[in-house]
């Protein structure tokens, strides 16, 4: 009995032994995540000094150099009930665009000439820092933007809508939409834009000689002429020195000065555009714009892939 009792007690000691052991190795085993959780409220607390301790070491909190841009990818047609649409995402930022084209009387001052009406909506579902209810100023911001470089650049011919002079033409409504904000919005904007006027087509529309009203022939439809293609780059200023190109919306939060640069295939400035901040210096803003020219043909690259992709048949 003596013997049994020294057995059982041997082997209760190496239980608790055992059981403590594993105790102590499952605390050594989460130290990752408390790093983690530090960086987080590092992070958190301080987001200057975070995205300064990158910055040092020329690289940014997402992995990418400062000259870096997101991946973009690119879909179009999405929408079925506009007359052309596209899908653009720059990172996590979303935008789509909608093309619907509807008929009007040309205006008194230009009467062979139609409209193109761009509008950029950014609702509460795309980012917390949205609120419903009439555009802010962001939003009307960015549509006027979209506006000056269709203007500046002649991505489409006015002249091109109209169809019958001082009679009828064509109004281009361009609806964007931002479905998920993280930052460098124009650009995507732009992208979404001009690939949707890309895979737009617009019925044929022939004026009746006795009556003068407009017939329309959704059967027979043309593609839009597109004479230029602008495409922007952003970029922001940290630390009113160091220029970052594509920013998040994080880092445009923590930048002294954004600066959004439209080039075409021609390597023409079509539009240039500064919100106030840190001034630029003459170097700095014509690296912008060589960095700009080669956005240029990436993005334009990526457009034409995805349009000759949509016309294979498949």
């Amino acid at each position: 009995m003596k013997h049994l009792l020294i057995n059982l007690v041997s082997r209760g000691t190496e239980m608790n032994f055992v059981g403590f052991r594993s105790d102590v190795r499952t605390l050594d085993e989460p130290t990752w995540l408390t790093k983690n959780t530090m960086a987080a409220g590092f992070k958190t607390a301080e987001p200057l000094e975070y995205h300064r301790s990158f910055l040092k070491e020329n690289c940014r909190p997402d992995g990418r150099e400062l000259g870096e841009f997101r991946t973009t990818t690119l879909n179009i047609g999405s929408i079925s009930t506009a007359d052309g649409s596209a899908l653009v995402k720059i990172g996590n930022t979303t935008v789509m665009c909608g093309i619907k084209g509807e008929l009007a009387n040309p205006p008194v001052d230009a009467p062979n000439k139609g409209y193109i009406v761009p509008n950029v909506d950014l609702p509460p579902l795309c980012s917390s820092r949205f609120r419903p209810g009439p555009p802010g100023e962001r939003a009307q911001a960015a549509s006027q933007f979209i506006a000056d470089v269709i203007e500046s650049s002649a991505v489409i011919q006015k002249e091109d809508l109209c169809i019958v002079k001082g009679k009828l033409c064509w109004v281009l409504y361009c609806d964007i939409m931002c479905l998920d904000f993280d930052g460098n919005l124009l650009d995507a904007c732009l992208i979404a834009l001009l690939a949707a006027l890309k895979n737009a087509r617009l019925p044929e529309v022939t004026v009746n000689k006795e009556t003068e009203a407009p017939e329309v022939n959704l059967e027979s439809r043309r593609s839009l002429n597109i004479h230029k293609h602008p495409v922007g780059a952003s970029f922001i200023v940290f630390d009113d020195s160091i220029m970052i190109v594509d920013p998040t919306a994080e880092e445009e939060s923590l930048s002294t000065a954004t600066i959004t640069v439209v080039t075409d295939e021609e390597e023409r400035l079509c539009a240039l555009h500064k919100p106030g901040g840190t001034s630029l210096s003459g170097e700095k803003l014509q690296n912008c714009i060589s960095r700009a020219t080669t956005r240029h043909k990436e993005v334009r690259k990526l457009i034409d892939k995805v349009i000759q992709s949509a016309k294979t048949p498949k």
